[in-house]
């Protein structure tokens, strides 16, 4: 096995999703991971804590992108349109592999009461991390959390969507047009 081969973290991951589909969570094993994307136990460690964590991999990265998109938003920007500059700076690193692995990925959480638990966990995440971005630009809290929260199910029903469309469909005006749908949706409440 290489040890230092590059691209070790996005073949455990891709490594991890094969075994999930073919054996099931709980049957597939962290040694199992590591052979298949042929690296040593001690790569996988250096990289993931437990298997749980690999369905959630890309979940920094993600909160990193989208607090550039709203810190980077105008100064004018609502907070509503900080949140889109967030969504559409997320939806640019989303690609191929995201499409391919995503109906696998929900398959494996969808079998799993531990993977919805973390799957849940991750839009707490992501909406404090969107939450955080948009106090840091001076919005008060509470208009914050629930700015932070529609952008958390922007991006759910915004990827979901992506999922269904053309395959070479880009997923920055889905997850948007569900921010608008969900900002009308809220003013109908009143």
């Amino acid at each position: 096995m290489a040890r230092w081969e590059p691209g070790a973290r996005e073949r455990l991951v891709l490594a991890a999703v094969d075994l999930f589909t073919e054996l099931g969570y709980d049957a597939t094993t962290v040694t199992q991971i590591a052979e298949r994307a042929g690296v040593t136990k001690s790569t996988f460690f250096r990289h993931f804590t437990d298997k749980r964590e690999l369905l959630a991999a890309g979940q920094q990265a993600l909160c990193q992108l989208l607090t550039e998109g709203i810190a980077e938003a105008p100064e004018s920007a609502t907070p509503l349109e900080a949140v889109a500059a967030g969504l559409e700076r997320a939806a640019s690193a989303m690609g191929p592999m995201n499409r391919e692995l995503a109906p696998r990925v929900q398959a494996a959480i969808a079998a799993n009461s531990e993977l919805q638990a973390r799957d849940a966990l991750k839009s707490v995440g992501l909406a404090a991390a969107m939450t955080d971005a948009l106090r840091t630009r001076g919005v008060p809290d509470s208009t914050a959390h629930l700015a932070g929260e529609l952008g958390v199910l922007a991006f759910i029903q915004g990827y979901a969507q992506w999922l269904q469309a053309q395959p070479d469909a880009d997923l920055a005006p889905y997850a948007v047009a569900a921010l608008q749908d969900l900002r009308t949706a809220s003013q109908s409440l009143t």
